[in-house]
Formats: C-alpha cells, structure tokens, sequence
C-alpha cells in the first residue's frame, strides 16, 4: 500500500508534482510532469539504440514525447573523442508537449568526451550518471581534462551518480561466456535498465526486442538481455538511487484512436505508400542513398506486397532519371535525396516541369553548402527548391511541421502533382526525419481519394473533323494536360525537353507560343488550391510570428510560454509555401510586426518582403540544432516590446 503525499506541484519547469512513500525501508517515488533524458557517448556505444528502446517503451506507456538524435557526420569518429560523440535526447511528460526539451534534466554519460559536449547544455542541480570505467587519465586528456571532473569539484552544483558500467555489466555476464569485449558493448543495455527502473518504465517490449533482433545469435542476445535486468537490479537495490521517478500517461493529451511512435522518415515513407493506395497508382522511388534521407529508401523497399517498387540508381541523376519514366509510364514516381543531391537533380526536375507529369521530389535537407553537416539539420533549400533550375520552371513546395505530420503533408503533395500534372517538392528536415513523436493512425475513410483518370480516347476535333489526341490540352480548371500511359492505342505523343506546341504537343520554336507556355505553366501553379493560412491569435495580438517546416514546435512552444506570462502574440504556420495560401498578403499586414524564425539566414523572409512589400523581422540559427523553446520567447519578447 502507498498514501500520497502533498508536495508543491511546479508544472512549468517539470520539477516534483508528488511523491510516494512505500514501507520503512523501501525507496521513495516522486511523481513528475515531465523529463528530459540525455544518453550520450561513443558513436559505437549504441545511444541511438538505446534512446530508441526508451522511446518505444515510453510511447507504449502513454506519454507524449518528442526526441532528438544527433550523431557524428563520421561513420566511425575517432574513439573518446568531442567529435566522435553520439547523443539521443528524449522529452515526455504527462501533457501535450512540442519539443525535445532545451535543457536535460538527466545526463547518461559513458565516457569523459560525452561529458564535456553536453555539460553545458545542464540546469544546475541536473542529474549526471557517469560511467566511472572509462575516466581514465588517457581518456580524459584525450578531451582536455586536466583533472577529473568526477573529483575536482566542477560537478559541486549536479547530483552526480558515479557508477562502474563496464564493471557492472561484465560480472552481470561472467557466466554468459562471452568474450570480454563483446561482453562489454552490453553496457548500454545496463544504462537502459538502470533508466527504466528509475523512470518505472515497462521491459517486456525491449526484452522482445533483444530476441528478435538477435535471434540468429542466442548467447547474444541472453547476454544484452540479462545487462539489461542487471541494470534494473542495480537500480533497485543500489543505495545510490534512493528515489525512482513517475511522469503518468498523458491521458488528455491525444484525441482518441490508435496511436504508435513515429519519426519522421517512417510517417513520410507510411503517406506515401497511402497516397499510392488512395490514387490507385504503383509507387516507384529511383533514389541514391544520402544522409538524411536513406531510411525512406530503406524503409520503402520492405513493401513490394503494396506494389511498391524501389530502384537504387549509381547516382542522383540517375535515380530521378528512372523516377521520372516511370511517371511517364503511369507511376506514382518519388525520388529521395538531400540538398546536394537536389542540385544534380535540377535538369530532371526542369524535364518534369516542361513535360508537365507528377514526380515527387523529397528532400531531407540538411546543413550546407557542398557536404557541410551531413548529420545535422537546416532549412537553407527553400530558395533552391523554388528558384534552383534553368529558366521560368515554377514547382510547388509543400512542408511538414512535425515527425507524425510528414504523414499527411506526403498525402498533400501527392495530390498536387497528381492533380496539377506537376513535380512537388517535399521539404523535410534531418530534425524531423530522425525525431518521433506519438501518431494517431488514420482510419481508411480519413484518407484523400487521389483517383486518377488517365487518358483513354481522342480528346480533340481538328477543323476537318479528325479525332485526335492532343497531349497539351488543359483542363480548363486545374490547367492539368491530360496523362496518357504510353502504349495506349491512339494516344501517340512526342516527348522531350524541347519546348512544345500548346495542344498538339509538337516541338515549337515559336516566340508567342513559349511566352504563352511559360506563363501557363506558372498560371497552373499559381491556381493551385490550397487552404486558407490559419492563425492562432486569442488576444488581439498586434505582433505576429510567421514560421515554416520544423520550427513549428519551438515556435509554439515559445508562444505558449509568452501567453502564460501574459504576453500577446499571435501565431501562424505554412504548409504551402508555393504558391502561398491566398490570405497570406492579408493576414501580414494585420499586424505591425511579422516575425520570421527560420534555420537559415532569412529565405522565407526574403520571400514574403518581395511578394508582399511586408518588412518582415528574421531571426535565424544554421548551427545545425533545432531552436531552444527559451530562446525563441526571449527574442519574440523583444520583438513585442519594440
């Protein structure tokens, strides 16, 4: 039996709401709104697995989350080194939150490197678990401690838990006849227990998983799992941790329905295999693999039982090349790629402009220029997706704002080009690719019907009564040409990236008719439909903050922080951003300051100032991290005052 005990509830800094206090003798349970937990170590120390399988545990748990892996561009940096540092971060909390959290209120780290690259990201009186094994005089020279930190007093103002891991996890497997090193790499699965016992997290899914994915070696998989249940024991009989931590499910946070864990790359890769379904189409992905992009190629070649199709081409050009015929010959065609890779795509995408087929080009972008960040996230693309090929070549740009919408903005980007005839951009993030958060699954009757009518029959009368079939001749409302699958009797037609003749699709060197194609072609985008802006303003706010892509969930989180504070702010977020939702020009010059937060030095910005003569305020970071929550209210704050 527990009885609670009142203790000050300090919601907004996820501190101790309650506490629980078992029989003399047994360890006490104090009840928290919300965690933020960093594991961080060796980019072979298995963190991102680990931050997974904390993950998966919590979401089946019921909390809400939000995470944030961030890794080495290496694929093996040099060992105990700053650079070689791998780190996954998770928030979760009993209630609706946004981000992964600003600040870590616990730190896992598993060797001096791992220390020095996150303790300044710490709040004082933060939690530190140290794995004392590797605080060697080598290993801490190699980071530039002089001193151990473990000793020196630099640590005086956290609560630190000094704790053997390596030492711990091999006499946990002295039995297990492993060879002292592979015995070793299962002090992860320590940390993982030791964390699950202190954050009452549930194990039968992370011990299913161990099996699974180590059932073609047995002693392997014992040998994690029984790290695993040796952390856990640690946790509960240790003296050191005499308190365990409870953050309830987050009960309200959710409508209801069925929900799982999702990162962002999945949820786009699920919308796209839906959106194939919905318009009755084959999905074909010509792609090349590039950081962050790989897993939707990865993912997408598990499903050929949904008739999806997945080449890995030699090179970029090559993988838009066969993207791109396969739209031709009736495809729901995507290709995959990062900023470099839509840069050697260009040419492709102009050829789908002018030969007017729906190809979904995805970039996951990433820090730039050239290689720059290959592991961190941006949003530096956005001109070049809009601007980025030879001559007048509009395309539309669709954005996610969050891991789970990435579902729903690849159904939206699908019905464009299906509809209009066009390439569509799909611009996510590294910061929403890797992170996850809570999805609902959709029901079947939720989804868009994306039916296609292809061409079946003449479709013109020339002047001497001929029935022919013209391949550029619009619909006079979506100003789509018709999409005749090659082969079909009577719907011969040329193809090619010479200009054509408007209705027969012959190659035209015509001054009048390219001006009028040209124009056409950027009428059919401009006359996109796409839904009105929404924003967010409860107060009568005369400051607005205007945002894209990623930022959403920093940005509402920092407005939400503003408004509790009694601040007034209004907030409003693009999905579109070409052609902009029509009440854009309005909505701006409702207030008299437009502030734009971007991960780049002002492209959306520089957008909105041209089109709409709005002297809109940027505010940017290309420092390969999302934005800190904090650090958007204080300059949006400032933003108020003026």
């Amino acid at each position: 039996m527990t009885s609670q005990v009142s203790s000050p509830a300090e919601q907004t800094d996820g501190t101790v709401v309650g506490e629980q206090r078992t029989a003399a003798g047994a360890k006490d349970v104090r009840r928290l709104d919300r965690v933020i937990i960093r594991f961080a170590g060796d980019s072979g120390d298995g963190m991102q697995l680990t931050g997974d399988r904390f993950t998966s545990e919590t979401a089946s748990f019921g909390n809400d989350l939000s995470t944030l892996p961030n890794f080495p561009a290496e694929i093996r940096a040099p060992a105990g080194t700053l650079p070689g540092v791998s780190s996954f971060q998770l928030h979760f909390a009993d209630h609706d939150i946004l981000t992964p959290g600003d600040a870590p209120n616990v730190l896992v780290a598993m060797n001096p490197a791992a220390l020095k690259a996150n303790i300044g990201d710490l709040p004082r009186g933060a939690e530190i678990i140290v794995n004392t094994d590797e605080f060697t005089k080598r290993a801490m020279a190699k980071v530039g401690y002089d001193t151990s930190p473990l000793e020196d007093g630099s640590l005086d103002g956290y609560q630190v838990h000094p704790v053997p891991l390596t030492t711990l996890t091999l006499e946990a497997l002295k039995e297990s006849g492993l060879p002292r090193r592979d015995a070793e790499r299962s002090k992860n699965m320590f940390a993982l227990g030791l964390l699950s016992w202190m954050y009452h997290r549930p194990t039968e899914g992370t011990e299913k998983f161990l099996r699974a994915k180590f059932a073609k070696k047995p002693d392997i998989a014992a040998a994690n799992i029984a790290a695993f249940r040796a952390g856990w024991n640690f946790g509960e009989t240790t003296e050191d941790f005499a308190v365990s931590y409870e953050v309830a499910p987050a009960a309200t946070a959710f409508p209801p329905g069925t929900y799982r864990n999702i990162s962002g790359n999945l949820a786009l890769t699920y919308g796209l295999i839906a959106a194939s379904r919905q318009a009755d189409l084959p999905l074909f992905l010509g792609s090349y693999p590039i950081t962050p992009a790989s897993d939707i190629l990865h993912e997408l070649s598990k499903h050929k039982n949904f008739g999806v199709r997945t080449f890995q081409a030699e090179d970029e050009i090559a993988g838009i090349g066969a993207a791109l015929g396969a739209a031709f010959g009736g495809s729901l065609a995507v290709t995959t790629t990062s900023g470099p890779g839509v840069a050697l795509k260009s040419e492709t995408i102009g050829l789908a402009v002018s030969l007017e087929l729906p190809l979904l080009v995805v970039d996951i972008q990433r820090g730039g220029p050239s290689t720059g960040l290959p592991t961190k996230t941006e949003q530096a693309d956005l001109l070049q997706a809009m601007y980025g090929r030879n001559g007048e070549a509009p395309v539309p740009v669709v954005a996610p704002r969050t891991p789970a919408d990435c579902f729903d903005a690849a159904l939206e980007a699908a019905r464009i080009a299906l509809v209009y005839r066009t390439p569509v951009f799909l611009l996510s993030d590294g910061y929403l690719a890797n992170g996850s958060e809570p999805w609902r699954i959709p029901e079947l009757e939720e989804l868009p019907d994306l039916t296609v009518q292809f061409a079946q029959g003449p479709n013109h009368t020339t002047a001497d009564g001929a029935e022919v079939f013209w391949p550029y001749k619009r619909d006079p409302h979506t100003l789509a040409r018709p999409w005749a699958i090659p082969g079909t009797p009577g719907l011969e037609h040329r193809i090619g990236g010479i200009e054509k003749q408007d209705g027969t699709g012959n190659i035209s060197y015509d001054p009048a008719n390219h001006d009028f194609m040209v124009r056409t072609r950027q009428a059919k985008v401009d006359g996109i439909d796409v839904p009105d802006l929404d924003v967010d303003d409860p107060d009568g706010a005369r400051t607005l903050v205007l945002g894209w892509g990623s930022t959403y969930g920093p940005i509402t989180a920092a407005v939400r922080r503003i408004r509790k504070e009694g601040g007034r702010i209004a907030q409003a977020h693009l999905r579109h951003l070409n052609p902009f939702p029509r009440n854009l020009g309005e909505v701006l010059r409702g207030y008299d300051t437009v502030v734009v937060p971007e991960m780049n030095l002002g492209q959306l910005a520089t957008l909105i100032r041209a089109k709409y003569l709005v002297d809109a305020r940027s505010y940017n970071q290309v420092n390969g991290m999302p934005f800190k929550a904090e650090q958007l209210a204080a300059a949006l704050k400032e933003a108020i005052d003026d």
